[in-house]
C-alpha cells in the first residue's frame, strides 16, 4: 500500500516559468551553459552553479552552500513562489516525438526502505553520500524519482477529467517542447488519487536510484527533525508511457592485456567481427558493440555458453560484467570502480570513439536498451541491475517544480 501525499510546492511564477526552467546541469555543454547563464537571469542554472556570479569554479560544501543562497535570493527577488495549500501537480509534456502526463507528487521513504517502492538497479556509494549532503545543506530538491506502475485505467480518467480545466501553467520552451501544468487542492479529489495508488501492491523506481536512495540516507539522519524529510518528490507515470535507453561503458585500461589477448580473451563467449570505422549500434539483446584502437567491433553472444538462471543473468549490463568487465578487465565493484566510467546521448558513440582517440579510456562498449519488462522481473525477485544500466525518459526539467524541506 505505497503512500502519496500532496505539498506545499515551489515554483516559478507563471510569467517567468519558461524562463526559470533548465534540463539537468549535465545535459548542457559548455557554450551552451555559458550563453545561458550570460543572457538569462532567471534560469534555475544560476542556483545550480551559483559560481558563475564570482566567476570562480566552486565545488563540495562551499557549493552547496552557495546554491542555498542562490535558491534563498530567487525566492527573495519573487522568481519562485510557495504554493499556500498543499496539493498534486499534474503535468504534460509534449515535444516533436512523445507526449506525457504524470502526477507529481511526496512518496514515502518508508515506502522506499520496506520495498513497496521496488528498485531495479544498484547505485554508486559515493554518490549517495554525496548527494545525500548536498540536499541536506541546500534543502531542497527539484529534481523529482520517476516512479512507475502499470496503466490503470481510472487514473487515466482522473487525469483526462482534471485536463478539461483550465492549466496553472501552459508554456513553451526553445527547445520545441510544450508544458501544461495543473495544481490539484479539491480534498476530495486529493483523497481519491491517493486511494488509488494505496491499493497498489507496489510501485516501481524507473528513474532516480540514487535521489531516493540519498534520500532514505536523509530521512535517517533527520526525520525527527520534520515530516518533510520522511519524503521525497516523485513523477508517477503510467509504465506505457516511459523511453528506455542505454547507458554505454568506458574503461580506462586493459588491465594489463594487449589489444591480442584482450581481443583472444573476448573470443571466448563472443562472435568478433572487426567493422573497422563503420559505427556499429547493437539491434538487438546480447549484441553489444566494442570500440578499441580506432576501430568498431561487433561482439555476438556465443549461443549456449552463457548459463542464464535468471532475469538479471539475462540483462546485457550484467551480462558485460559477468563475461568481460569483471573477468578480464578485472572491475569487481562497479559501486565504487573508479577505472569505469558511463555515458550516454544521441551520438553516445561518436562521442565514446572521440574519448578513446585522445587517450582518456583505453575501450568502450556500447548496448542495447533494456525493457521494461526486464527493469520489473528484476526488481520484483528482489535483483539489482548493475549502475548506469538504463536511462529512462521522461526526465522532469530543474526547477519546474521544487520540493523544500522544512524544520521545527
Amino acid at each position: 500500500m505505497p503512500t502519496i501525499k500532496p505539498f506545499k510546492a515551489i515554483r516559478a511564477t507563471p510569467e517567468k516559468a519558461a524562463h526559470v526552467i533548465s534540463r539537468t546541469y549535465q545535459d548542457y555543454g559548455p557554450e551552451e551553459l555559458e550563453a545561458l547563464l550570460k543572457f538569462n537571469p532567471f534560469s534555475f542554472l544560476h542556483i545550480l552553479n551559483p559560481g558563475y556570479k564570482y566567476s570562480h569554479e566552486i565545488t563540495g560544501e562551499e557549493r552547496f552552500n552557495l546554491v542555498r543562497n542562490r535558491f534563498l535570493e530567487f525566492r527573495e527577488e519573487n522568481h519562485l513562489l510557495q504554493e499556500s495549500v498543499p496539493a498534486f501537480y499534474l503535468y504534460e509534456n509534449k515535444d516533436p516525438h512523445h507526449e506525457y502526463t504524470g502526477i507529481i507528487a511526496a512518496a514515502s521513504v518508508e515506502d522506499y526502505q520496506s520495498n513497496r517502492i521496488k528498485k531495479h538497479e544498484d547505485t554508486l556509494s559515493h554518490k549517495e553520500v554525496l548527494f545525500k549532503e548536498y540536499l541536506k545543506i541546500v534543502g531542497f530538491n527539484a529534481e523529482p524519482v520517476l516512479l512507475t506502475y502499470k496503466d490503470d485505467d481510472v487514473i487515466e480518467n482522473i487525469t483526462e477529467q482534471i485536463k478539461k480545466s483550465l492549466p496553472a501553467y501552459h508554456f513553451s520552451t526553445t527547445d520545441f517542447n510544450s508544458h501544461k501544468i495543473w495544481t490539484v487542492t479539491d480534498p476530495d479529489l486529493i483523497a481519491s488519487i491517493q486511494k488509488i495508488f494505496a491499493n497498489k501492491e507496489h510501485l516501481y523506481i524507473a528513474d532516480g536510484h540514487h535521489r531516493s536512495s540519498s534520500s532514505s540516507l536523509l530521512a535517517q539522519e533527520m526525520g525527527e527533525k520534520h515530516d518533510s524529510y520522511n519524503y521525497f518528490m516523485s513523477f508517477l507515470i503510467s509504465e506505457s508511457q516511459l523511453n528506455i535507453y542505454e547507458f554505454n561503458r568506458l574503461v580506462k585500461d586493459l588491465n594489463g592485456h594487449s589489444k591480442e589477448s584482450f581481443l583472444m580473451q573476448l573470443d571466448q563467449y563472443f562472435r568478433i567481427q572487426n567493422r573497422g570505422l563503420e559505427i556499429y549500434k547493437p539491434s538487438k539483446k546480447h549484441h553489444f558493440s566494442m570500440y578499441l584502437d580506432g576501430d568498431f567491433y561487433s561482439l555476438y553472444l556465443r549461443k549456449g555458453l552463457h548459463r542464464i538462471k535468471n532475469a538479471l543473468d539475462d540483462l546485457d549490463t550484467q551480462m558485460l560484467y559477468d563475461l568481460v568487465l569483471q573477468p578480464i578487465l578485472g572491475i569487481a565493484d562497479l559501486r565504487n570502480e573508479g577505472r569505469i566510467d558511463y555515458s550516454y546521448g544521441k551520438s553516445d558513440l561518436l562521442v565514446m570513439k572521440s574519448k578513446i582517440d585522445q587517450g582518456e579510456y583505453a575501450v568502450g562498449f556500447g548496448l542495447f536498451p533494456a525493457t521494461v519488462e526486464q527493469m520489473k522481473s528484476i526488481a520484483d525477485a528482489d535483483l539489482r541491475m548493475p549502475p548506469k544500466s538504463t536511462f529512462i525518459r521522461p526526465k522532469l526539467p530543474s526547477g519546474l517544480i521544487i520540493y523544500e524541506f522544512e524544520n521545527e
